[in-house]
């Protein structure tokens, strides 16, 4: 943390946020904005608390308080439970529920899984210092989908399952509980982007959505492949719904939930993909059953699978 600190402004009609940074590479453009919107930075010995006032060279800047980057960390929170299902020296596995953020957005939130896991595993707080809001966590999922989330202990373990996610070798198994009779499995693949102009995020297939030329040419399509295959059948009221078994490499942002609507089966539940409003449930049905990879220790096959969801109960059909 940088505290009492002052220059003089060399160039004059830089934004103030901007000129904290450059002078204060250590810590963040947020946070250069968040000292300033505080009242923690002066000009010429007066607060000011717009971020893009422009400096006039020769103006003297005072800092009261400013965080670096290395303060951007996840604060612990026994109270957030994480009970492990799987455990060794290098990795933890937790079955995470519906609703529960996998890590917070800023350090000041403190109901994620991750606030539970530094509090009762401190080491994780170090196991990714690249992104310290992750705390070793080697993936995220929606806070509406339930299910398998690994966490590093190491930094050494964090960096080798990185590198299996990124070369795409990790599987990761879900379920999903669509809304429709599904009678056969396939594979869906799509080019993803973020939909321009939501305040929430959404993503869409490239080719079918509806923008402007210029945000087409502005979007960063992200390919997606995800395979389904139908396991069970259920009806309720005059709604049928089928249980699916999915499978990806890829991890786009709401790949499954994105890629399952656009292909005329919603998750149930997911309104953000057009899928009815159920009355009482909790999330969206989508669950990370399993996750099968090379233990970074060990150098052995690794599977580890969590329990079906309530939603996946005994009241479905096989399917044939």
């Amino acid at each position: 943390m940088i505290e009492g600190a002052s220059f003089i402004c060399e160039t004059g009609g830089i934004r103030l946020d901007a000129a904290l940074f450059i002078r204060f590479p250590s810590s963040t453009r947020a946070f250069c904005r968040e000292a300033v919107e505080a009242g923690g930075v002066a000009v010429n010995g007066r607060i000011v608390r717009r971020k893009g006032v422009r400096l006039a060279a020769g103006d003297r800047v005072a800092v009261a308080r400013l965080d670096e980057a290395r303060d951007n960390r996840v604060a612990p929170n026994p109270a957030v439970a994480a009970e492990p299902i799987f455990e060794d020296s290098a990795l933890l596995a937790f079955d995470k529920p519906a609703a529960l953020p996998v890590q917070p957005l800023t350090r000041r939130e403190t109901a994620a899984l991750a606030n539970g896991v530094v509090a009762r595993w401190p080491a994780c707080a170090e196991a990714s210092p690249d992104e310290p809001l992750m705390a070793g966590a080697l993936h995220r999922l929606d806070a509406g989908t339930s299910g398998l989330v690994l966490f590093a202990k190491t930094p050494e373990a964090y960096a080798h399952l990185r590198a299996q996610f990124a070369a795409q070798t990790v599987k990761k198994t879900y379920l999903a509980l669509v809304e429709g009779n599904v009678e056969r499995g396939g594979e869906l693949t799509n080019d993803l982007i973020h939909m321009p102009g939501l305040s929430f995020c959404k993503m869409v297939d490239l080719g079918r959505a509806r923008i402007c030329e210029a945000e087409r040419r502005a979007a960063r399509p992200m390919r997606a492949v995800t395979r389904f295959a139908p396991i069970a059948h259920v009806r309720e009221g005059n709604e049928e719904r089928t249980l699916l078994e999915v499978t990806i490499f890829t991890g786009v942002t709401h790949q499954i939930r994105a890629q399952l609507s656009i292909a005329g089966m919603p998750v149930v539940n997911d309104r953000v993909y057009g899928a009815f409003a159920v009355e009482g449930q909790i999330g969206h049905c989508l669950h990370a059953l399993a996750a099968s990879f090379v233990h970074p220790a060990t150098g052995a096959h690794c599977e580890i699978r969590t329990s079906p969801p309530a939603w996946a109960d005994g009241r479905m059909v096989p399917a044939r």
